[in-house]
């Protein structure tokens, strides 16, 4: 079972393997379109993001006719990406998007590369020009398959109208096991056009393709070894315990270990945070308790995390009297950055599983240390000093203007239980992750590796459409929300009613925060108005456009909050009207920042709590 089946319990195919398999088989004379519309339909594609076009066109045809597969027509192919992303995230099933030759598909690329680095379950389906032409530079050709061969799991040409049906298939099946990522099959016309005859179902031909999931049980009792005998251990989770629906398991062994958690960007929600073992998300502006118990620990396990930049810092000063356990359903991943101690290939729900038992193995031989012993006493003394002494905090603007890490924590209070945040990428995502508390899995949503502003938006739509009962909110800066607010017109004619917040400060945010530590506070190309208002005093937030009349003219309910006092009032009537989006325009100070930080490039040693405030530590990490 994949991944995403043990998460969710999606449908996928159940293909034939070459020794036989399932006897019940449908056979049809069909159109290579019409086989592709009835294989999405036997995979469990209910959703389907896209925007016609020439190549694709004979597929548009016999999904029309579809009772078991919703098209939702997209403004732009790059927000039928990212809205199959944010489906899959939030759904734990395969986002599926399909868009025309040429420009359609060079579109995709972005969100392409941001599942690929997100590890999300994605089939996108693009037309190609007819095989004949394929390679004379047609109108509307692209070598989509060769643009994107570096940021898919896998992609296929498809030129025969016969291999359509099993091409699905085999896509599905890779998106959604292993590790998961993104499939690309591009479909020439003349194969959705010709006859064929559609069987299901198919026979999947995939050698070599065997994802290891049971973890080796020799390494797994080194890790319990490892663990009972630590005096200073931190689990260190990523996205791929999400994935891998390990939750609850990843639960059971903090609690059986009393170890500290740290959740990545990507695994907010993987762990309440809300729990007393929770540290906090680590990184470069991580939570001071989570950056430093990294920094500190004499023993790390890594459960589907990468060991990514932005966790590491510095990445030969980073944790540098830590042995390594690390456990990936991706060998490639595991000594990539940081050499590992104790490798472990698997499924993290099933190394998971198997740590638990071998964890209270350890216990009942009395194989334990001292310090495990006592649930790492003298560790938890040190990590809740620091906890008490540098917490997650931000000052009030001085001229009683809105701050924004205040619009976003009210948000997250307001919100009904169970409510999915999608942010974009800046300062607003940072914001996001630290002042909303995260207590489920699949209620975070952004785009971590890549970092693609525009994210939000589409995300929000996808993870709606996937999850119509669930609020869903966006949260999104001035700057991210002008590349990709037409799908604003997506949601109200299809009636997708998420909210959006625009955390409105004029400027490009997260750049300007550099600018202003390290290029002397030369502001350049990062202002997003004027420089001065209507009246001609001072420009507060992102006037041009106006996002309150831009938002009403695509069909959206719009306000917007200037007021503190207003705040909570306005939060609540977003979160009263449901029968179409809401956006809201908050106006916020200019000047706030996000604190903690890690330089880039610098040590993890040398994290700031707030500008020009270096923790003191005040203890001896070599002993």
């Amino acid at each position: 079972m994949s991944m995403t089946e043990q998460a969710t319990g999606a449908h996928h195919p159940q293909p034939r393997a070459r020794n036989g398999g399932p006897s019940s088989v449908t056979v049809e004379h069909v159109t290579g379109a019409q086989s592709l519309i009835r294989s999405l339909e036997e995979v469990g594609a209910d959703t389907v993001f896209g925007l016609p076009g020439g190549c694709i066109l004979p597929a548009y045809d016999p999904l029309m006719d579809s009772t078991r597969v919703r098209h939702i027509l997209v403004r732009h192919e790059q927000g039928a990406g990212h809205a199959a992303t944010g489906y899959a995230q939030a759904t734990g099933k395969v986002g599926v998007c399909m868009v025309t030759s040429g420009p359609g598909a060079t579109n995709l690329v972005t969100p392409i590369a941001d599942a690929h680095m997100d590890s999300v379950p994605l089939v996108a389906i693009t037309g190609q020009v007819a095989s004949k032409a394929i390679g004379t530079d047609a109108f509307q050709e692209a070598d989509i398959c060769g643009i994107t061969m570096p940021i898919t799991k896998h992609n296929f040409l498809v030129t025969k109208a016969e291999d359509i049906a099993h091409t699905i298939a085999e896509a599905f099946h890779i998106a959604s096991t292993g590790r998961p990522g993104p499939v690309l099959v591009d479909i020439a016309k003349d194969a959705l056009q010709a006859q064929t005859t559609f069987s299901w179902p198919p026979t999947l031909d995939l050698p070599g393709y065997r994802p290891v999931t049971k973890p080796h049980a020799k390494q797994i009792r080194e890790a319990a070894r490892l663990i009972t005998q630590a005096r200073r251990p931190v689990l260190y989770v990523g996205g791929g315990v999400l994935k891998a629906g390990a939750t609850a398991e990843l639960k059971v062994l903090a609690e059986l270990t009393g170890a500290p958690v740290t959740t990545t960007l990507m695994a907010l929600g993987a762990f309440p945070d809300s729990h007393p073992l929770h540290v906090g998300m680590p990184g470069m502006h991580g939570a001071v308790t989570a950056v430093t118990a990294l920094q500190k620990a004499d023993l790390i396990v890594a459960l589907g995390a990468r060991f990514d930049d932005r966790v590491t810092g510095k990445l030969d000063s980073f944790a540098p009297y830590a042995k390594i356990v690390h456990a990936d359903i991706d060998p490639a991943e595991i000594g990539k950055n940081r050499v590992a101690d104790v490798p472990i290939v698997g499924d993290a729900r099933e190394v998971l599983a198997d740590l638990v038992q071998a964890v209270q193995a350890e216990h009942t031989e009395g194989h334990v240390g001292e310090a495990a012993r006592t649930g790492y006493a003298a560790w938890w003394k040190d990590l809740n000093r620091w906890r008490d002494t540098y917490p997650l905090g931000y000052d009030l603007p001085e001229d009683g203007s809105l701050s924004p890490q205040q619009v976003i924590q009210r948000i997250g209070k307001l919100a009904p239980e169970g409510t999915i945040f999608a942010a974009g990428v800046g300062q607003h995502q940072m914001w996001a992750s630290h002042f909303i508390d995260y207590e489920q899995p699949a209620t975070w949503l952004n785009s971590g590796g890549a970092g693609t502003m525009g994210y939000a938006v589409p995300a929000a739509m996808g993870a709606k459409a996937g999850m119509p009962d669930r609020t869903v909110w966006a949260i999104d800066g001035d700057g991210c929300f002008q590349m990709t607010n037409q799908e604003l017109t997506t949601c109200a004619l299809n009636n997708i009613p998420i909210k959006v917040a625009i955390i409105n400060n004029g400027a490009l945010g997260m750049v300007r925060q550099w600018q202003t530590l390290f290029y002397n506070q030369r502001y350049s190309n990062t202002v997003l108005h004027s420089g001065a208002d209507t009246d001609g005093l001072p420009a507060k937030g992102t006037r041009v456009p106006d996002f309150v009349k831009l938002s009403e003219a695509m069909g959206c309910y719009a306000i917007r909050c200037e007021d503190p006092a207003d705040l909570d009032k306005v939060i609540e009537e977003a979160n009263s009207i449901n029968d179409r989006p809401v956006v809201v325009d908050f106006i916020v100070h200019e000047d706030a920042m996000v604190w903690p930080m890690v330089a880039a490039g610098t040590s993890n040693d040398e994290v700031m709590a707030a500008r020009g405030v270096r923790p003191d530590f005040g203890d001896n990490e070599d002993d």
